[in-house]
């Protein structure tokens, strides 16, 4: 089932008041064991052979409302595929524009930065995302090659 930290953020929530059903539950589950993110291709793929399994417009539908509860974070490749883990797993990434080679950063510079309420203007924080894009060093390598 999903993990503390997650049920914890929500409970928190007043958009969380309904606990999570059983597909949602599943799929939080299975980008908690993944250890890495998955496209909603790669989910819907591993969960065709299981009792778990549901159409990919239903994937995209729960992690979606994953996504709006706190509970998953969604990151865009250059490439424009989707990729999703929970928000409890703290990664951000360097990613390359040129060939998407994407490197995950070793710490988040971001923790130390705490917005005012006045900065907020009613939002309620849920999860950040961080990602700087560039060009690897092979990219320039071979760019440079007259």
């Amino acid at each position: 089932m999903a993990s503390e930290a997650a049920v914890s953020v929500m409970n928190a929530s007043p958009l969380n008041a309904s606990p999570l059903n059983a597909r949602q539950s599943h799929l939080l589950d299975q980008l908690q064991a993944a250890g890495h993110e998955l496209s909603g291709q790669d989910l819907h793929a591993r969960l065709r052979s299981t009792p778990h399994c549901m159409g990919l417009a239903t994937v995209y539908r729960h992690l979606r409302q994953l996504q709006q509860r706190g509970l998953v974070r969604c990151r865009h490749l250059p490439s424009g595929e989707a990729l999703y883990a929970p928000t409890e797993r703290d990664e951000h990434h360097l990613t390359c524009v040129d060939c998407g080679r994407t490197l995950p950063l070793r710490a988040c510079p971001m923790h130390d930065v705490h917005l005012q309420p006045q900065q907020l203007e009613g939002f309620r924080l849920l999860f950040h995302t961080l990602e700087f894009f560039g060009i690897c060093a092979s990219c320039q390598e071979r760019q440079d090659v007259p």
